[in-house]
Order: structure tokens, then C-alpha cells, then sequence
């Protein structure tokens, strides 16, 4: 994709407040789909991103690498006739994530190594997070010193004779939601300026002056958030001070994270105060196991108990023998955390989709759908919200066109307010 295109949209954002992107990120093929397929119909830029946790050179949670997640994503953007002029991919929290627990020597070297693997794979946005402390690290990292780490992950991706955009800062809490009793704060305009200068001087160190032009975005906090439970609503007045601070930047905008489950008003006044970059992952996967769950309500009143798929059984069987993901963010008793192992904001359920035997379950389910037909009452019944325009014609009455609407409507609100006009 010609860059120009981001960022000559970002420009009218900074002049207008009009103009902006949805950043969808997440690793499964049906929200990707879902993703793309939008994004042609509304003629708008699709950018689908990757965190270092997904996605990595040992393969993340999702068991892909960089070039294999591009490859992925750019098949699904062939299938719905998207083409590579209107695609972009992104790399997410670039950084020692993964690797915290190791010393920040080798927690690093893996991280730059994972840099150079986005960027040769033709990622062209590059969100660099080097914010989370290692090891053997102090208990709060400097600007100078988060910067300097940063700096040092551009210099790998300029190794690969890449030209990414840059995307710097992170937002408080770390990805995937706010933890219990966390206060959410919106980023001062002093703090804008301690990163952005901390950076500016840290890429001028190591003679990154050209990679430092091509950082389009500050990643600050803008007053919102969500829990397993909760969601914090947007207060754009609270905001105000810092949208007035991107006047101090040439070509930057904000860039919004955790953005999942607002109220749709919310993104329109998110990108009239510049931040140009609404980035969604959690609420996308949340609505597609709603529609798998609903999916499987259908099929217990359609296919003999024996020959059913037994999906939610079998993604809990799996959440219980593997609880890694999820057994620190899920807390109460028993019964509380197999609630939430399920219906929790945070969502980390979709750390589990990409399983072998959790996937041939969901394939078992759509085929046994396909073979009974999905009959309009029990659409009413649990995906109401499809109904009409199933009964229409407007949308198949097929799993994965039910699924994909689903995940349309929950990603819908967004490319409303990146819309230009």
C-alpha cells in the first residue's frame, strides 16, 4: 500500500478532526474476513494488526509467525476481493512483552529480532512498546531509557531495508483491558511531550533521523477503558486539553487503544479530538463467540445430542487444562471464573480459538448447520438482532454469514467515525 494514502489521512484529521482508521486487531480468519469485507463495502482503508503476543518469531499464541500471518491476512483479503492498495498491516506492543520475565539483554535481543521479522514480512506500521520492564530492570523504567530500547527496535526494522511507519508511546493498563481497583488517568500534555521528545532524541542518537520522520502516532490514554465487568465511557471533555496538544506535533495523531465497547458516539468524538487510530481487538472476538454460543443453542434444538459438537464443552475442557491465559485475570470462586472464562470483556477465551480440537468442534458445528439449515424462528430466537435481515435476503442464514455479520456489527461503529466526511 502507498503510505501516502495514511498519511495524507491523518493530515486531514489533524487540520478538520474529520478522517480516520479502524485498527482491528486480532489473529482469527472470521473476524479478519468480517474485517475486510467491510472495509471494501465501505470503501475504506482495512488495517489488521498483530500483537508480539499473537504473533511472533516463535509462532505467539496463534502458532503463526509474522510472514505467516501476513500470508493468512492477505488470502482472506484475495477471497473478499480486497486489494493490496487498500491493505495495511500492523505490528502491535512490539517489544519485550513476551519475554518480560528474561534479563532486558535478552528479553531485547528477542525483541528486535521480532521487529526484523514483522517489518521483512511487508508490515508497514510498526506500534513500538519497550514501556514494560524486564528482569533485571528498576521498578520504573525512564522515558530516556524506554525511548533508548525503542530506538533500538527501529534500528533493526530499518535493517531489513523496510520504511514502516512508526507508531511510539503505550497506554496505561497494559493490552487486553484495565485490571481490578486500576484508576484510568488521561494522559497529560506534559506527558505527550516527555515521550515524544525522549524518542525524537533517542532515534537522533542512533542516526534514526529519516525513521524518526516517519513516526505518524503517539499512543496516549484518553480517559477509557474496560474490565471483565465493567467499561469506562469516554468523557470527551476530559480530553480536550490533550486533543489541543497534537497542534505541538508536526504529522502526528493520537493513537486510542482499549477503545473496545464504547458507546458509538464515543468514537466519532475520539476522532474529532485526533485520535486518527481506534484500535478495537477484544469486542471482535466477544462478538463472535456470541454468535458461535448462539450458533450452538440452534443446533441443540436441530441435531441429535450424539452428533452435536459440544463447542462450549470443549473450549472449557481446554480453558481448564491450559488455565495459563486467563487464571491470573479471572478471580472469585469457582463458579465466578467459569462465568467469566466465557462472557468476560477481557475476553480471553480468544486466546484458546486456534486449539486443534477447539476449532474441529466449530467446524463440526457449522457443518452440522449446514446440513439442517438454520430456520428463521430460531434466528429470532437467539441472534434476534440478524433477523431482519436474514428475512430480507440481506444476509445468508448460513454459520459463517451470521458470525460475520455479528462481528460487522460490533466493528461497524468504528469505520462509521473514521469515515471521512
Amino acid at each position: 500500500m502507498d503510505l501516502r494514502r495514511l498519511t495524507e489521512l491523518f493530515e486531514t484529521n489533524r487540520k478538520t478532526g474529520h478522517g480516520g482508521i479502524a485498527s482491528v486487531c486480532s489473529a482469527h480468519p472470521l473476524v479478519i474476513g468480517a474485517t475486510l469485507a467491510l472495509a471494501g463495502e465501505r470503501d475504506q482503508l482495512a488495517l489488521i494488526e498483530a500483537t508480539c503476543n499473537q504473533v511472533n518469531q516463535f509462532g505467539g499464541y496463534t502458532g503463526l509467525e509474522p510472514a505467516d500471518f501476513a500470508a493468512m491476512v492477505r488470502k482472506e483479503a484475495e477471497s473478499v476481493g480486497l486489494g493490496e492498495d487498500d491493505l495495511l498491516l500492523g505490528g502491535d506492543h512490539l517489544g519485550p512483552q513476551p519475554w518480560r520475565s528474561e534479563p532486558a539483554e535478552e528479553a531485547l535481543g528477542k525483541a528486535r529480532d521480532l521487529v526484523r521479522a514483522f517489518a521483512a514480512a511487508g508490515f508497514q506500521k510498526l506500534h513500538l512498546d519497550c514501556s514494560m520492564r524486564c528482569a533485571d530492570d528498576p521498578d520504573v523504567l525512564p522515558d530516556a531509557l524506554i525511548a533508548g530500547r525503542a530506538a533500538s527496535l527501529a534500528s533493526a526494522a530499518e535493517e531489513t531495508g523496510a520504511r514502516p511507519l512508526y507508531v511510539i508511546g503505550t497506554e496505561v493498563p497494559p493490552p487486553g483491558g484495565m485490571g481490578a481497583g486500576h484508576h484510568i488517568a488521561v494522559t497529560s500534555p506534559a506527558s505527550v511531550k516527555d515521550t515524544y521528545e525522549a524518542h525524537h532524541e533517542a532515534f537522533a542518537t542512533v542516526g534514526l533521523k529519516d525513521a524518526f520522520s516517519r513516526v505518524v502516532a503517539v499512543v496516549v490514554q484518553p480517559g477509557l477503558d474496560f474490565g471483565n465487568e465493567e467499561i469506562v465511557h469516554f468523557a470527551p471533555d476530559k480530553a480536550d486539553r490533550l486533543a489541543e496538544a497534537v497542534r505541538d506535533y508536526p504529522g502526528i495523531v493520537f493513537e486510542a487503544h482499549s477503545t473496545d465497547y464504547q458507546l458509538p458516539a464515543a468514537y466519532r468524538e475520539l476522532v474529532a479530538r485526533h485520535f486518527a487510530i481506534l484500535k478495537v481487538g477484544p469486542a471482535a472476538t466477544f462478538a463472535m463467540r456470541e454468535a458461535f454460543y448462539a450458533l450452538e443453542a440452534m443446533e441443540a434444538e436441530l441435531v441429535p445430542s450424539g452428533e452435536r459438537s459440544r463447542l462450549r464443552a470443549m473450549v472449557e475442557a481446554s480453558m481448564l487444562m491450559r488455565p495459563a491465559d486467563w487464571q491470573a485475570h479471572y478471580h472469585g470462586d469457582a463458579d465466578k471464573q467459569a462465568y467469566l472464562r466465557h462472557f468476560s470483556y477481557s475476553d480471553r477465551i480468544r486466546y484458546y480459538w486456534a486449539a486443534p480440537e477447539i476449532e474441529a468442534a466449530r467446524e463440526r458445528l457449522f457443518a452440522n448447520l449446514a446440513r439442517t439449515g438454520l430456520p428463521l424462528p430460531l434466528i429470532s430466537q437467539y441472534l434476534p438482532q440478524h433477523h431482519g435481515a436474514v428475512a430480507e435476503g440481506r444476509i445468508e442464514a448460513t454459520p459463517g454469514a451470521l458470525v460475520g455479520a455479528n462481528v460487522v456489527r460490533a466493528l461497524a461503529p468504528y469505520f462509521d467515525a473514521a469515515a471521512s466526511h
